[in-house]
């Protein structure tokens, strides 16, 4: 079995938070590049849309593989993470292709985030069907279990993978070439009320907190609880399950003391992986007070 901690990105990660004003690109590839020479964070983490989610429809946004791809390099030895990609985007095969890419441009450190997709003004901006909850979680369910086969030992031999899905069918599909970590990357499942709980227990390797609810303790530690009575239920380990906090750092130095403060607080409630926002326009100069403010202090109490 591959242990846990190895598929584990560290204890800090950073990401540009969503906003009404987004980056630009010379924005973006700049606080990257700071992430990259720091040598605090673990981790650079990104979301999945189309457009501005803070906007009933339209708004800035970048594509988010073509965006990882683009970034890699500017974190060499770091773990990048999407938290979470929507289910609705992309066929299965593709995602688990275009992940399987990024597992090999970062030497093996990437985490692949999936949730079902809910924005709809988005969804609606680009003709793509936002079904119902019921039928939009139906087809997730089948989505995490094929991307699941397509990581397996089965996808990487001659005869593939054959799966008689009623969505997703796979009619002996090989994973060729194969991802760099031998069980494909990391499956982080996104959601909290009671299905995505359940299948997160059984096919998932970790849980971000959503976005949503940034820097929020309570609500934190109680889906975690959550979480781990469903793998007692499904009779799994708990320590080969990763949690993950988010929380926004905001833009003055009394926010990022807040921030610090329920950092300390979610690692205390059980978070393995603590994910810092900042504003989306601040740029580098951002970056550089959060990891001098917050991730510096929390990496010499982590000790790690």
């Amino acid at each position: 079995m591959i242990e846990a901690a190895a598929r584990r990105p560290g204890s800090l990660g950073f990401r540009i938070a969503a906003s009404s004003a987004p980056p630009d690109w010379q924005t973006i590839d700049s606080v990257w590049a700071t992430a990259g020479e720091l040598g605090v964070f673990d981790a650079g983490w990104m979301s999945d849309h189309l457009s501005d989610v803070s906007r009933e429809q339209g708004g800035g946004a970048f594509e988010t593989v073509a965006m990882a791809g683009a970034l890699a390099h500017r974190v060499a030895g770091m773990w990048i993470g999407v938290a979470v990609f929507a289910a609705t985007f992309r066929h299965p095969a593709v995602l688990a292709k275009a992940a399987t890419v990024l597992d090999n441009a970062s030497g093996g450190r990437f985490i692949l985030g999936l949730g079902a997709g809910w924005h709809e003004g988005e969804h609606r901006a680009f003709g793509i069907p936002l079904l119902s909850p019921r039928e939009r979680f139906d087809r997730f369910e089948s989505y995490v279990q094929v991307v699941r086969a397509l990581f397996s030992e089965e996808a990487r031999g001659a005869s593939g993978v054959t799966r008689d899905d009623a969505y997703f069918p796979l009619n002996g599909a090989t994973m060729e070439p194969p991802p760099l970590q031998p069980a494909g990357p990391p499956l982080w499942l996104g959601g909290t009320r009671r299905r995505s709980i359940a299948l997160a227990a059984r096919f998932a390797d970790g849980w971000p907190m959503p976005g949503n609810r940034p820097g929020d303790v309570e609500y934190f530690s109680d889906r975690r609880d959550a979480l781990l009575r469903a793998l007692e239920e499904v009779g799994r380990d708990p320590q080969t399950f990763t949690f993950a906090g988010q929380l926004n750092c905001g833009s003055s130095a009394a926010e990022r003391r807040q921030a610090l403060e329920a950092s300390r607080g979610m690692l205390r409630a059980g978070a393995h992986h603590l994910i810092l926002g900042i504003p989306a326009g601040a740029g580098a100069g951002a970056l550089r007070a959060v990891a001098e403010q917050v991730a510096w202090p929390l990496r010499q109490e982590i000790g790690r």
